[in-house]
C-alpha cells in the first residue's frame, strides 16, 4: 500500500513551480518567457539566440540563474525580481490542497530554486503559505541549484530534517537524485508540459520515459497521491 509506505514520514519537502501547483494551469509559462526577455536585455541577443542561451545554462548548471551568474558575473536579485513579477490568475484553475497538507502528520517545506517572494505569492494566492515550517529559496542555499552538490546538503542543515524520515515531492526527476542520495523518499510529479521536462541531457542515463531507480513514487495529480497516503483528509 501508498500510505504504508510513507507511514514513518514527518518531514514534507514540495518544490513550488510544477509541483504544488499543475504544470497545467500555466504559471510557468509567463516565468519562462520573462526568462527569455531578461536574457534578450541583458546580454544584447535576439529572441532565438536568448532563448537557446536560456536552456543550455538550465541544462549545463540547474538554472538559468546560475549560468548568468558563472559566466556573466551576474548580481541575481534583479533577475528574480523580474521573472517573478507574474499575474497569479492561473492559479485559480489549481486545486485546493489545504485540506490535504494540513491532513500530513508532520512538518512542510517548499525547497525552490526560485525566490522567497515568489514561493509566498504563490502559496498565499492559493491560501496554503499557513501550512509551511519554512520556505528555502535559491538566495539561502547560496544559489546552488538543487541537482548540484552541496545544496541538499546545506537545506537539511538550514531545516534539520532528518532525511530518512523525509519525503520530497519534486517535477524534475534530477533534483530528486541527491535526495534519493541522502535518504529521502521521492515523488516524480509528471506534465505533458515542455517546462516540466527535462532537457535530454539532463536525464538519467537509461531512464528514457521509464521510472528511473532514484523515484520511488510517480503521479500527476498530486492532491490525489496525498489523498492516498494521508491519514485523513476533508473532501473538496
Amino acid at each position: 500500500m501508498v500510505r504504508e509506505n510513507f507511514a514513518d514520514v514527518t518531514e514534507w519537502v514540495f518544490d513550488l513551480d510544477n509541483t504544488l501547483y499543475p504544470a497545467a494551469c500555466d504559471l510557468f509559462a509567463q516565468i519562462d518567457e520573462r526568462m527569455t526577455a531578461f536574457v534578450m536585455d541583458y546580454l544584447k541577443l535576439n529572441q532565438a539566440e536568448a532563448r537557446a542561451v536560456q536552456k543550455k545554462y538550465y541544462s549545463d548548471h540547474g538554472t538559468t540563474l546560475a549560468g548568468l551568474m558563472l559566466h556573466h558575473d551576474m548580481q541575481p536579485d534583479d533577475f528574480l525580481s523580474f521573472v517573478h513579477d507574474i499575474d497569479h490568475s492561473p492559479l485559480d484553475a489549481a486545486p485546493c490542497l489545504k485540506d490535504v497538507l494540513s491532513a500530513l502528520p508532520g512538518r512542510k517545506y517548499v525547497y525552490t530554486n526560485g525566490s522567497t517572494c515568489h514561493a509566498e505569492k504563490v502559496t498565499r494566492y492559493m491560501g496554503i503559505d499557513h501550512i509551511f515550517t519554512d520556505m528555502v529559496c535559491i538566495a539561502r542555499s547560496d544559489f546552488i541549484p538543487k541537482d548540484k552538490p552541496g545544496a541538499f546538503e546545506n537545506f537539511l542543515t538550514m531545516t534539520g530534517i532528518d532525511p530518512n524520515r523525509a519525503a520530497m515531492f519534486e517535477d524534475l526527476s534530477r533534483n530528486l537524485l541527491p535526495a534519493h542520495a541522502l535518504g529521502f523518499k521521492t515523488v516524480l510529479i509528471t506534465s505533458d508540459k515542455d517546462w516540466s521536462h527535462e532537457p535530454e541531457a539532463a536525464r538519467p542515463a537509461g531512464s528514457d520515459d521509464s521510472q528511473p531507480p532514484h523515484v520511488h513514487h510517480v503521479t500527476d495529480d498530486l492532491p490525489d497521491f496525498l489523498r492516498k497516503i494521508a491519514p485523513t483528509t476533508k473532501a473538496g
